[in-house]
């Protein structure tokens, strides 16, 4: 079977041939941080970590790169109302973002570059941008002409005569009067400094990078003229990664990379989702309210990356009822494998799941379709656990239940859909009739002081070792277990 990838740039699936057999190089867009991720970098960078996960499993070595945009005029903005510094509130979300994208079970890329750690990279490249005559100097600034690349617009597919003063991006006030652009589609490569803002030197004076050449330059420094994969949500094909190919193939030759991939954008009850509507939703938000990070991650994978994906109530609660159903396959063998004499790490033999789950990932890594084939084989599972309870047998061998059992941990495993089994739960000590009163007793003193967390502390402690609580009107209490 041929792995096909819808290409951005061509706009149809291509089979995918990497430059060097065996190695894919892979990029993609990473957060600008000045807030905490929302479900939008969450289905960015979970679709990213399957394709990732699936050319491992496919047997390819992958170097997958994503940077950290630590120089904004947001985190500035966000410094200065702190009263903290860029670096500070950069390094805060920088934290941020690992904490919650791992609970997500998203592997750590081989790199993550910082903008202010690729400054001399930054000022290379521009350097060379001038020498070739596509970039030019303005009282500080450093400007890209976008009509000395004839192929602007290649990607996107926009007529560079239609852009207007402030379409790339990012502009500063001062950049749409005009007077410093020699064109209106013209975008910053470099920036003079502000008074009280953060700057670097550079042959142009004091300033700071423009947004687009920070990848640019980190996709050069790190992974070199040209990738196998960039990656990134639906929004930055234009201006993004348009100016980034203007960027980088005028001074390399060179494409900047050979299949250019993107997520469609995510909406909360069919609407946008920004804070001005009140339905913006952070990653911890999410999970602090105890939906199970497996739901999160099999929600976004129910919809293929390529499509808009809409987050309702429903939809979640849909998952957990799917999270549910692969769960307990997953966890079948550690139930039941004892009785079954089922191993874990056994060797998994070709067979027609496997066969199914890689037609339908190598068609444009269709998650939805490998989805499928997972829900079969845990409903398969589901019915012979049912047959074991209610028969004490299998219709099926147990080498054909622990190849299906296998199958299933190995496939889910490459959507990064993993479940933990508990350790078998010690029996709690049973207390006396006397240490129960005890406790009833210093529940009903809670109860009087108004001290109504200390009570119900009380009676869940209790609860949990199966004695139940029965207040009488009176305002004494009964208990039974």
């Amino acid at each position: 079977m041929t792995l096909t990838i819808y290409n951005t740039l061509t706009h149809k699936k291509e089979p995918f041939q990497p430059q060097e057999p065996g190695k894919v190089k892979m990029y993609c867009c990473g957060v600008t941080v000045y807030d905490y991720c929302h479900l939008g970098h969450a289905r960015s960078y979970i679709g990213w970590d399957v394709v990732r996960r699936y050319f491992q499993w496919r047997g390819y070595e992958v170097e997958y790169v994503q940077n950290f945009t630590d120089i904004d005029d947001k985190i500035l903005n966000r410094a200065n109302l702190e009263g903290t510094s860029m670096e500070e509130v950069s390094q805060r979300y920088i934290d941020a973002y690992f904490e919650d994208i791992r609970r997500l079970n998203v592997m750590d890329a081989s790199a993550y570059p910082r903008v202010t750690e690729n400054i001399s990279s930054i000022h290379q490249l521009i350097q060379e941008l001038e020498k070739k005559g596509y970039a030019y100097a303005a009282n500080g600034d450093v400007y890209y002409n976008v009509y000395n690349f004839p192929e602007y617009g290649k990607l996107s597919g926009r007529d560079v005569s239609d852009m207007q003063a402030g379409a790339s991006g990012r502009v500063d006030v001062e950049d749409l009067s005009g007077q410093k652009k020699q064109n209106p589609a013209d975008f910053a490569l470099w920036k003079a400094a502000k008074p009280g803002e953060p700057a670097w030197s550079s042959p142009w004076g004091s300033g700071r990078p423009g947004w687009h050449i920070e990848c640019s330059a980190m996709v050069r420094s790190l992974l070199g003229d040209t990738i196998d994969i960039h990656g990134g949500g639906g929004d930055l094909v234009f201006p993004h990664h348009e100016n980034e190919i203007a960027q980088s193939e005028v001074v390399t030759g060179k494409p900047l990379a050979r299949y250019w991939i993107h997520n469609g954008m995510v909406t909360v009850n069919g609407e946008k989702m920004s804070k001005s509507l009140g339905n913006f939703t952070t990653i911890r938000e999410l999970l602090d309210q105890g939906i199970d990070p497996m739901v999160v991650r099999l929600f976004i994978l129910q919809g293929h990356y390529r499509r808009p994906l809409d987050f309702t109530k429903e939809a979640i609660a849909s998952a957990e009822n799917a999270w549910k159903t692969l769960k307990e396959g997953l966890l079948f063998g550690y139930q039941y494998g004892e009785k079954l004499g089922l191993e874990t790490g056994k060797e998994l033999i070709p067979n027609p799941y496997i066969e199914s789950f890689q037609g339908s990932m190598d068609d444009d890594f269709n998650t939805p379709g490998g989805l499928a084939v997972l829900f079969e084989l845990a409903k398969e599972l589901r019915r012979q656990s049912n047959l074991l309870t209610h028969q004490g047998k299998t219709d099926l061998t147990p080498a054909e239940i622990q190849q299906q059992w296998q199958t299933l941990i190995t496939l889910s495993g490459v959507l990064g859909l993993e479940v933990t089994p508990q350790a078998p739960s010690v029996a709690p000590r049973r207390l006396t009739d006397g240490e129960i009163e005890i406790l009833i007793q210093q529940r009903q003193t809670a109860r009087k002081s108004k001290n109504f967390a200390e009570s119900d502390r009380i009676r869940q402690e209790l609860q949990e070792l199966g004695i139940t609580l029965i207040d009488q009107p009176d305002g004494t209490t009964r208990w039974h277990s």
